[in-house]
């Protein structure tokens, strides 16, 4: 009788790895997540199953059906939010523009101000200068909270926003804060402050939608000012960590029409996270000194595309002259592969900053394995010495860039929800191109012999890091 259970137990797990790799060859969003699924399941389905039904999900349905719920509320809203921003619409310039627009969603807007903020003691203090500044309501989000001694500061910034009336909604992803302890949050809660997990598994009917997360980092207040780009909270993003030493990333303070892009990515994720339509400000004015044209382009896996991915193709294609990049994590799929190469063919200054310290090991090993590629087509490929660079920004000529929270792998393309600024500002550029000059005089740069020089083991572990990277 055992025999024949365990028999029938074998029997089963290898019955449903191939009905679950039928499932990955039909529904995977890209060949190759594809085939490492299929091989994983065919070949150890006792380990591959259950991490297929919990990691192998290739779309976040519960934030769609949630979407499509909350449909009517969002149309009446929206419609008074366009009405609004409409004085301060751009049209767009070009079909490079167009096309942004056309992913995001969202409108090119005039009138905005864009304050690069770089590293953290920027970032920070102008992020807690702008929550002692909130009138009315203050949102927050971030991937990764800490309770350290830069969390510390973020919690009282918070408590005496909530205990001067204002109203606090704060965001943080169960993954990505997940050591997060709950004394920090009952404190907040305590004075009224509107806490919430973004749950990628809330509900029964989505408990196998572990692999998503909310890798956003939005702040919002009173619908006037904004802030996103690389930082979350942790003393290690003040560099005061020893393991990564001096931290490299940036982030960006915006003015004007814009911020209600990111009102309105935060106020979906909101409504996901409670059932909570909150009622925000949604009326808007220009910063007419300062004329940034800005779109606000969310992505993630309730998006009908591959937002982020087309996204970063795009941007590639419609650069003329020079395309810079910087990634802590590059690992990009085929199609921005791709798209780098050709950009190099054409003559292109096309460089590609990533850092010298790993942080992900698998990540890291990933990339030798398509590098020697790039690197013949003529992509050059920088290390950053200093310390961790973690900074998603991308240069375009002298004409546009954009600041965010993508990295070019395939958990940023298809996996998290993400945010970026899109800046068609020739006098925004070139403050990113002053800023990323400096970054690269810090670089050494990779040669093709030291990637095509290292012992067959190591290159045997990339390839097989590589194969496992759409399923990271």
């Amino acid at each position: 009788m055992a025999s024949w259970l365990l028999g029938t137990g074998i029997m089963l797990i290898h019955l449903l790895g191939i009905v679950s790799a039928i499932m990955a060859l039909m529904s995977s969003r890209t060949s190759q997540g594809a085939i490492a699924w299929i091989i994983s399941l065919f070949t150890f389905p006792y380990v591959a199953l259950p991490a297929y039904w919990f990691f192998g999900r290739p779309r976040f349905y519960g934030y769609v059906m949630a979407r499509g719920e909350r449909d009517n509320v969002l149309r009446r809203v929206l419609a008074r939010y366009q009405e609004s921003a409409r004085p301060f619409l751009a049209p767009p310039v070009n079909s490079d523009i167009q096309a942004v627009e056309q992913l995001a969603m969202m409108p090119l807007t005039r009138g905005n101000n864009a304050t690069l903020l770089i590293d953290g003691e920027a970032t920070f203090m102008s992020l807690f200068e702008g929550i002692d500044r909130a009138e009315h309501y203050l949102l927050l989000q971030f991937f990764i909270v800490r309770d350290d001694a830069l969390g510390r500061r973020l919690h009282q910034h918070l408590l005496k926003a909530a205990r001067r009336g204002v109203r606090v909604y704060f965001l943080y992803d169960e993954v990505g804060s997940r050591k997060l302890n709950e004394g920090y949050l009952k404190e907040l809660a305590a004075e009224d402050v509107a806490v919430s997990p973004f749950r990628s598994s809330r509900g029964f009917k989505h408990r196998f939608q572990l692999n998503f997360r909310n890798h956003r980092k939005i702040a919002v207040i009173d619908g006037k000012q904004g802030w996103l780009g690389g930082f979350n909270v942790g003393v290690e993003y003040l560099g005061q960590d020893p393991r990564h030493g001096p931290w490299r990333d940036t982030h960006l303070m915006l003015e004007g029409p814009s911020v209600l892009g990111l009102q309105e990515a935060f106020w979906q994720d909101w409504h996901w996270a409670t059932g909570e339509v909150a009622s925000l400000n949604w009326r808007t004015e220009s910063h007419s000194d300062i004329d940034h044209h800005v779109v606000i382009v969310p992505s993630g896996p309730a998006d009908k595309q591959d937002t982020a991915s087309l996204l970063i193709q795009q941007l590639i294609h419609s650069a003329t002259h020079r395309l810079w990049v910087t990634s802590p994590y590059f690992v990009p799929d085929q199609g921005v592969q791709d798209a780098l190469r050709l950009a190099a063919m054409r003559g292109l200054d096309v460089r590609v900053m990533i850092p010298e310290r790993p942080d992900h090991l698998l990540v890291f090993l990933s990339a030798f394995s398509f590098l020697p590629d790039m690197l013949k087509a003529g992509v050059k490929i920088y290390r950053y010495l200093p310390g961790f660079l973690h900074q998603k920004v991308i240069l375009i000529d002298n004409e546009a860039a954009t600041v965010g929270t993508v990295n070019l792998d395939n958990r940023s393309f298809r996996l998290n929800f993400e945010i970026t600024a899109f800046i068609p500002s020739p006098a925004f550029a070139e403050q990113v191109y002053q800023m990323l000059e400096e970054d690269f005089a810090q670089c050494r740069r990779i040669t093709i012999d030291e990637i095509q020089q290292r012992p067959l083991w190591k290159k045997v572990i990339s390839r097989a890091a590589y194969l496992m990277s759409p399923i990271q």
